[in-house]
């Protein structure tokens, strides 16, 4: 499902001379349904992969396949095609739109598909339903608590029903107790088929997770897998 092959990220220094290597030569595989943590400390590279895989950004060199289509060197217009079909994202600060209830919310990626209202409609209330929030589909950001405010944002993320969820640290802005519970959510997700990256610097997060990947100085550094969620 996703294929990083000899990926670089390469960026000059203030004064164009010295090569900042965000990324330095990533080889990681993604098979359809798994559940992947990509872990670092800040600096290390672990963003600047999100949004490569995310298609927010594109890699200097290397290629990048997503469901089997290169996307590496597209166009902005086609890689935002892309993130609005292919990808959900969940982000630590959801990214809510204080002006507009939470149906209104989740329904976002759907009008810039440009499904008719009344379908954008139907699918915002399935995702909201799965994330237990129907009920409060007309409230607004600032009624809920952080934790509800991240499940809208999950539930934002499952409105178009992508193959692929990336989360970017999605518990960091919670208490101990709120994050763990939307992480139990995120390993829901996954065992209902939803393939699921998570980009976090915790490492009580990543070893709840299947799959960990390790980034120092954008080099991989490991990548080992559990037997069995826990």
């Amino acid at each position: 499902m996703i294929k990083l092959t000899d990926i670089y990220k390469i960026y000059k220094d203030g004064d164009g001379g010295n090569e900042i290597r965000a990324l330095d030569g990533i080889n990681l595989h993604v098979k359809k349904g798994e559940f992947l943590a990509i872990v670092g400390s800040s600096g290390s590279g672990k963003s600047t992969c999100m949004n490569i895989i995310g298609c927010l950004d594109i890699p200097t060199s290397g290629t990048y396949h997503l469901n089997g289509q290169d996307v590496s060197k597209l166009d902005e217009y086609s890689l935002a095609k892309i993130r609005n079909k292919e990808l959900g994202f969940v982000f630590q600060q959801y990214n809510l739109i204080s002006k507009l209830n939470l149906v209104e919310n989740v329904e976002l990626p759907l009008v810039y598909r440009g499904l008719r209202a009344e379908k954008r409609h139907e699918m915002a209330m399935t995702a909201l339903d799965r994330v237990g929030l129907a009920d409060r589909a007309q409230k607004y950001p600032s009624q809920l608590s952080g934790g509800q405010q991240q499940r809208v944002s999950i539930a934002r993320a499952l409105a178009g029903e992508p193959p692929v969820i990336l989360a970017d640290e999605p518990t960091g802005a919670l208490d101990s107790k709120t994050g763990s519970d939307v992480l139990e959510f995120l390993k829901k997700l996954h065992r209902e088929g939803t393939s699921v990256v998570l980009i976090t610097h915790d490492n009580s997060i990543a070893a709840q997770i299947p799959r960990v990947v390790r980034i120092h100085d954008g080099k991989i550094v490991s990548d080992e897998t559990k037997g069995a969620e826990q």
